[in-house]
């Protein structure tokens, strides 16, 4: 068998052949070179959009938790001895947690110190922490001194006429210890509290002194009643803005802007007794608020 005879071609065979052998390794090449390079620049790009999709995916979020901070009710400072129902409930306390500090408050107690407050009320620390940066108490409640022991002396608590009785703002301390139930301590309080308001407007801040019990009120305005009062300039509570409202005492920014929003709705005030009605409004106050509004 001659095998040469299978190794000869024509010259076309060869150039088929040749042409075979060069789409081959044309082939080859494209696959070792281009083809890695194409699917590497395609990761690549893929890794790239992902970034930035995660980081437009971060950016959203962080806009969205701004939104939901700016769309949170805001809490301003505020005296915890005060907190309503509607202000416990925004605040995050449980019904039990706001009866607790009403039922201490009924009996004529005041909270003196954020310790005291969770004793009272058995917030949890978390809760604590988060509102007790916007408890806000006052010098009179903070710097809170000790009852005095009484003297036994001889007190008249039969009631005087309005001529008869002294003037409440200019009463001196020893005057007012001529009352059955006020000693050094509560006299020198009124006399503080009378100083620091630049005078009473009207009997019934009297209720605003510590310590002073309703019954020993009583007593006290049988011989002493503001005769000179001090002149004050009252809100209209019909026309004032939010700002205004908030000068008021125990009116807060969100008292004040549910007042405005029954004002709306009401289309003004008759009496300023119907603030009673308006949401998470401090009704045991209204007559110390009253001395403050107008009508008209």
């Amino acid at each position: 068998m001659n095998l040469k005879s299978h190794f000869q071609f024509t010259n076309k065979q060869r150039n088929g052949i040749f042409l075979l052998l060069a789409i081959i390794v044309t082939l080859q090449c494209v696959y070792a070179f281009v083809i890695p390079k194409v699917f590497t620049n395609t990761y690549k790009e893929d890794i790239v959009n992902q970034k930035l999709l995660e980081a437009f995916k971060k950016e959203a979020d962080s806009l969205r938790k701004v939104e939901i901070e700016k769309r949170k009710p805001k809490i301003y400072p505020f005296n915890p001895n005060y907190i309503t129902d509607y202000k416990g409930f925004t605040l995050g306390m449980t019904n039990q947690e706001i009866d607790r500090l009403l039922q201490f408050r009924e009996q004529g107690k005041w909270i003196n110190s954020t310790k005291q407050f969770q004793q009272v009320t058995k917030v949890s620390d978390s809760l604590l922490n988060k509102i007790s940066p916007f408890f806000k108490f006052p010098e009179w409640v903070t710097s809170a001194k000790p009852k005095a022991k009484f003297k036994s002396k001889n007190y008249s608590n039969t009631p005087k006429t309005f001529q008869q009785k002294i003037d409440l703002n200019i009463a001196s301390a020893s005057q007012l210890q001529s009352v059955n139930g006020i000693g050094k301590a509560l006299s020198a309080r009124i006399v503080a509290y009378r100083n620091k308001q630049q005078g009473f407007i009207a009997d019934v801040e009297l209720q605003e002194v510590y310590g002073l019990k309703p019954e020993v009120i009583t007593r006290l305005t049988n011989a002493f009643t503001v005769k000179t009062p001090k002149a004050i300039t009252k809100v209209s509570l019909n026309k004032a803005t939010r700002e205004e409202l908030v000068t008021v005492p125990y009116i807060d920014y969100e008292v004040a802007h549910q007042i405005l929003e029954q004002r709306t709705l009401r289309e003004g005030f008759n009496s300023v007794d119907e603030l009673t009605k308006v949401k998470g409004f401090p009704v045991y106050k209204i007559d110390i608020i009253k001395l403050y509004l107008a009508i008209n």
